[in-house]
């Protein structure tokens, strides 16, 4: 219905209604009836058409389709018939207050957008400002420290600082990474072109780009056994998977295997990762996916390319109309995010 064009979902409505009062008609020669159902066709067109025209229309049609066709002499327009004024009058004051309170709704819930939006920008540039600045600070000091000191400094010494520019050149990449997913989210709009993609395909990408990475990390991935095909971008939910599967693996200060689990629900289906580490902090357990996850007791070291990352799969997630959710179980820690299937 909401793909329809207003002036086609006018007609829908009035011949809907027109149906069901030949239908009221039949059974009871009452009006007043008739002039109910007009009444809440008129609702609905308010409601699901843009501004005050096609309601006035259809105030206008079905005052003098109740005139028309179910009021004596039928098929006859009689404009003199007592109360037929009101009647008119009645259903155009309920257009107008339907489609006000639609209207003024309407821009509410824009609002509500907008402002979040702003919310998740806000949060993207909180995350990038912390994100950036620690490797960018690291790389600095580290070639300075080389440009300084490489007369002073053992092959060893050289060696380590040139490795800690490596890394932190490779976390910079990735963040870069992850701020073009983000791009493909159309700036005016917090949807996503969504395809349907095979699941277990896109699992599989997500934990070959991972392994890449880093190699030592270790993934039992439990997939349904049936074949199953999930509307999403695939590259930006392969990067949600990478960021929270890398997020388990360096920051759980665990050995064992990390859990990837799919698992279909009617209307849903539901990807969990868990880990078998030190769990979340409590502080920041509940703002987790804010683009903020220092604390008092968390060095900028330990929480490095957190923020931005897990700030990312959350706007990445809620654009394809799912939910991410941050928890602790009794041995470690588990993100869990779903996508709708329709």
């Amino acid at each position: 219905m909401k793909h329809l064009p207003d002036w086609l979902k006018t007609i829908v409505f009035l011949a809907i209604a027109t149906l069901c009062s030949l239908l009221f008609h039949l059974i009871t020669n009452n009006t007043a009836n008739i002039a109910i159902v007009y009444m809440l066709s008129i609702v609905l067109i308010t409601k699901y058409t843009e501004g005050y025209r096609y309601g006035v229309i259809g105030s206008a049609v079905g005052v003098i389709g109740v005139n028309y066709f179910f009021t004596f002499p039928y098929l006859e327009l009689d404009f003199t018939r007592t109360g037929y004024p009101i009647t008119f009058l009645g259903m155009l004051a309920i257009s107008f207050i339907t489609s006000t309170t639609v209207v003024n709704l309407q821009a509410h819930q824009r609002l509500n957008a907008d402002a979040e939006k702003e919310k998740m920008r806000a949060n993207l540039l909180r995350a990038i400002s912390h994100d950036l600045r620690t490797p960018l600070t690291g790389m600095i000091g580290a070639s300075a420290t080389y440009i300084e000191m490489k007369d002073n400094l053992t092959e060893e010494e050289k060696d380590e600082l040139i490795l800690h520019i490596h890394e932190d050149s490779n976390w910079l990449l990735h963040m870069v990474e992850n701020l073009l997913s983000v791009t493909r989210i159309h700036s005016n709009n917090t949807t996503v072109t969504k395809v349907s993609e095979p699941v277990e395909e896109v699992v599989s990408e997500a934990v070959m780009r991972l392994k890449k990475r880093y190699p030592n990390a270790k993934i039992l991935v439990k997939t349904p056994d049936e074949f199953l095909m999930v509307p999403m971008d695939a590259t930006l939910i392969e990067q949600v998977m990478i960021n929270l599967l890398e997020n388990a693996y360096k920051y759980s200060k665990s050995k064992k295997p990390i859990e990837l689990t799919v698992t279909k629900e009617p209307n849903f289906v539901r990807f969990s990762i868990m880990d078998y580490g030190v769990g979340i902090n409590k502080d920041t357990i509940y703002n987790f996916f804010e683009g903020n996850t220092a604390t008092k007791n968390t060095s900028s070291d330990s929480t490095k390319g957190m923020g931005i990352g897990l700030s990312i799969c959350k706007t990445i997630i809620r654009a394809h109309g799912g939910v991410i959710e941050a928890s602790n179980h009794s041995n470690g820690a588990s993100f869990t995010f779903t996508l709708p299937l329709d």
